[in-house]
This record gives structure tokens, sequence and C-alpha cells, in this order.
């Protein structure tokens, strides 16, 4: 057997099942199941108590993750553009060396994704850089 590792969204809440205290769990795609706690607290943290690893995954399905952490409020970061890139055209790009080099190289190069944050002052900052401090903090959470 192989083994795997998951990480989904859901929404549960405690709920007695035979006399075990557990949890009432409701899937994504609105499936309902009843969890023994120890399974379901292995599995499962609150979405403001997650690790940055977990906040990349949920970045490269496309959603906006945040610290609880961060002095700004509103700010996030979000993951632009598809994993394996996008082709632009030449006359696409904001940047004059980079629109010169798809111009001579066929006319368009490919552009690989970033992690975008919204700043503090509403700014969306191109490229940013997580610290050590975020990368090992334990309050990310999803926000869509």
């Amino acid at each position: 057997m192989k083994k795997f590792i998951g990480t989904k969204v859901v929404i549960a809440e405690t709920e007695e099942r035979d006399g075990v205290l557990g949890y009432a769990v409701v899937y994504p795609d609105g499936y309902r199941s009843w969890s023994p706690p120890e399974a379901f607290e292995e599995a499962y943290r609150l979405s403001g108590e997650m690790s940055f690893g977990h906040a990349l995954e949920y970045l490269k399905r496309g959603c906006r993750v945040a610290r609880a952490g961060w002095n700004g409020k509103g700010m996030w970061i979000a993951l632009s553009g598809p994993l394996q890139g996008r082709n632009i055209a030449f006359e696409n790009f904001w940047s004059k060396p980079c629109s010169e080099y798809a111009r001579e190289n066929g006319g368009s190069a490919t552009v690989l994704p970033c992690i975008n944050m919204l700043t503090a002052t509403g700014e969306i900052l191109m490229g940013w850089l997580a610290s050590q401090t975020d990368m090992l903090a334990e309050d990310w959470s999803v926000l869509d």
C-alpha cells in the first residue's frame, strides 16, 4: 500500500454517538460523516491554527490565505497564475526588458507563478517572500 497525506477544509462540531463524544463532519461536497475524536483531532486543526505547509497547499488550490500575526488588517497572499506557468504575448508585459525578450524569442514568454500579497496599505505586492517567522507560524487561515 502507498502512503497518502490529505488536506481539505471541513466543517465540524462535536456530537455524541453511541455514548462517544466525537465530531459530526460536513465535507466540501456535502457528504456528512461522524469521526471518533482521536481520528478527527489527528487529521484536522482549526483554520486559524494551520502551518505554512498547509497554507501553501491552499495557495496551490487558488485560495487566499493569511496570518493572524500580521499587523495590517485585511492582508492576504494568493498565488498568481497556474503552477505550470502561462504563455504571455510580448505586448502584454509591463516590463520593457521582459517584453523585448518575449518579442525576440518567438513573440511570447512563459511566466511562472509567484505569491502575491495584498499589503496593509491596499497595494498588490508581486513576488512576496515569507520570513522565517511566517514559515514557522501556526496561525495561518484560509480566507476562501
